[in-house]
C-alpha cells in the first residue's frame, strides 16, 4: 500500500484512510472499459488499490491491465480460468483484501454504471459504518437509461425484500458498496449460497442481519454506455425465491453458518 496522496477534493475527503481502501473490479470482455477505469480512478485517488478479478475475456482485457501494471504500482490482478460469476470473484477478491488488510474494500462495475467520483462518498460513510451501499432508490429512482420494465421490476424487487425480510435497505441489489474489515471479517465467506446479482442481495441481509450498521448513499447509476450488458433477463425472478431461501436459513438460524 502506498502513502497516502492529497488529492484536490475538500479536506474531508482527502483525510480518508485511501492508502487502506481496496476497489474489487470483476471484468469480462471489459477492452472497451478497462483503461479508462483504471486510469479515472487513479487519476482521482492516487492511492487507492484495485484490483481486476480477471475472468478469461477473449477481448485482452487481462492484457490492457498487464500493461498498465507498469505505471500503477497499486494496480493487481487476479487471472482465473473461464467465466467463473460475479459472486465468486467479489469472494476471491475480498479473501485476497483481507489477507493484505485493507481495511475498506469495495465492489465497482467496470462499465461506468458507477461513477467514480462517487467512491469519495461512499468511503466518507464508510467511517462510521459498516456496509455503505450506493442506492439508486433512496431519495428518488436514480437511474439513467433503463427501460421502463426493467426499472419497475427491479423496484418492485426491492421493495417484496423489505416487506420478507425486514432489511431497512431500498436498493438490495446494488453493486456499489463498501464493506469495512470489521464487516467482511464476520462473514462465512466460504458458504455465500447466491451467485450473480442475487449474491448482492445476500450480503446485504447477512451483514444487517448480524447487527452491524448499514447505511445508503444516494448515487446515480447509468446504464452501461461501452460494452455489452451482463444482466439477464430472469435475474429479478430469481431474486424472488432467493428471498425466501434466505429469509428460512435467518429463522432456522443458519444464515451465516
Amino acid at each position: 500500500m502506498s502513502n497516502l496522496h492529497k488529492s484536490n477534493f475538500h479536506p474531508k475527503y482527502d483525510q480518508l484512510p485511501w492508502h487502506e481502501t481496496l476497489i474489487i473490479i470483476p471484468t469480462y470482455n471489459e477492452i472497451d472499459n478497462i483503461e479508462r477505469m483504471i486510469k479515472t480512478l487513479f487519476g482521482l485517488y492516487p492511492a487507492v488499490s484495485l484490483l481486476i478479478i480477471e475472468d478469461g475475456s477473449p477481448d485482452g482485457t487481462a492484457d490492457v491491465v498487464k500493461k498498465l501494471q507498469v505505471d500503477y504500482e497499486n494496480l493487481n490482478i487476479i487471472e482465473r480460468k473461464g467465466k467463473l460469476g460475479l459472486g465468486s470473484a467479489y469472494i476471491t477478491g475480498f479473501k485476497w483484501g483481507l489477507e493484505r488488510e485493507y481495511n475498506f474494500i469495495f465492489e465497482m462495475d467496470c462499465d461506468f454504471s458507477h461513477d467514480p467520483d462517487e467512491v469519495k462518498n461512499l468511503l466518507l460513510a464508510a467511517q462510521s459504518n459498516d456496509l455503505v451501499i450506493g442506492s439508486r432508490y433512496i431519495g428518488g429512482i436514480r437511474i439513467i437509461n433503463w427501460p421502463f420494465r426493467r426499472l419497475l421490476l427491479s423496484y418492485v424487487a426491492s421493495i417484496y425484500t423489505r416487506l420478507v425480510t425486514g432489511i431497512p435497505v431500498h436498493d438490495t441489489t446494488g453493486g456499489f458498496k463498501c464493506f469495512t474489515r470489521k464487516a467482511l471479517s464476520r462473514l462465512n465467506l466460504n458458504h455465500i449460497i447466491s451467485k450473480g446479482y442475487i449474491f448482492q442481495l445476500e450480503l446485504n441481509y447477512k451483514v444487517w442481519s448480524m447487527g452491524l450498521k448499514v447505511k445508503e448513499v444516494p448515487i446515480v447509476f447509468y446504464e452501461r454506455r461501452d460494452g455489452q450488458s451482463k444482466m439477464a433477463g430472469g435475474i429479478i425472478f430469481e431474486a424472488l425465491f432467493a428471498v425466501i431461501k434466505l429469509r428460512a436459513l435467518a429463522f432456522l438460524g443458519k444464515l451465516n453458518q
